[in-house]
C-alpha cells in the first residue's frame, strides 16, 4: 500500500502522509479502514517508528484519520472530506514554503474560475 523511496528528496514521513492522504482522498481508503500499526509500517518500511508517529499525527490534524487508542487509526469519515482536503492543500503548500498571502489567493483564484475548468 505505502512505497517509501529512501533515495526521494522527499522526507520519509511526508511520503507516508501525502500517500495516505491521497490514498483516502481518491476513496482507495474507505472510511473507517484501519491503518498499520506505527510499529507494524516502521517495520515494514525499514524507517523508525516516529518517522511513520509524525506522519500519523499530521494525518489525525488535517482530519484525514483518527486515532482511536485501542482501537487503533483509521480513516476518517467521508463526511469529514472536504475540511481534510482543504487541511491537506494548505499543509502542502505550508511545507513547500508558500506564503499564506499566496495560499489565500490560491484559494481566490480556484474560486472564482468556473467549475467546468476543474476537471
Amino acid at each position: 500500500m505505502i512505497v517509501y523511496d529512501p533515495d526521494s528528496p522527499t522526507p520519509a514521513f511526508e511520503q507516508i502522509r501525502s500517500q495516505i492522504a491521497a490514498a483516502a482522498a481518491s476513496g482507495a481508503l474507505a472510511p473507517g479502514t484501519r491503518l498499520p500499526s506505527v510499529r507494524r509500517l516502521a517495520a515494514d518500511l525499514d524507517i523508525a517508528p516516529n518517522t511513520v508517529a509524525r506522519a500519523y499525527r499530521e494525518l489525525e490534524q488535517s482530519g484525514v484519520v483518527v486515532t482511536r487508542g485501542r482501537g487503533g487509526t483509521v480513516v476518517a469519515d467521508a463526511s469529514a472530506a472536504p475540511a481534510a482536503r482543504a487541511h491537506a492543500f494548505v499543509a502542502e503548500m505550508r511545507s513547500l514554503g508558500v506564503p499564506r498571502a499566496t495560499i489565500l489567493g490560491l484559494v481566490e483564484d480556484a474560486l472564482s474560475t468556473p467549475a467546468t475548468m476543474h476537471h
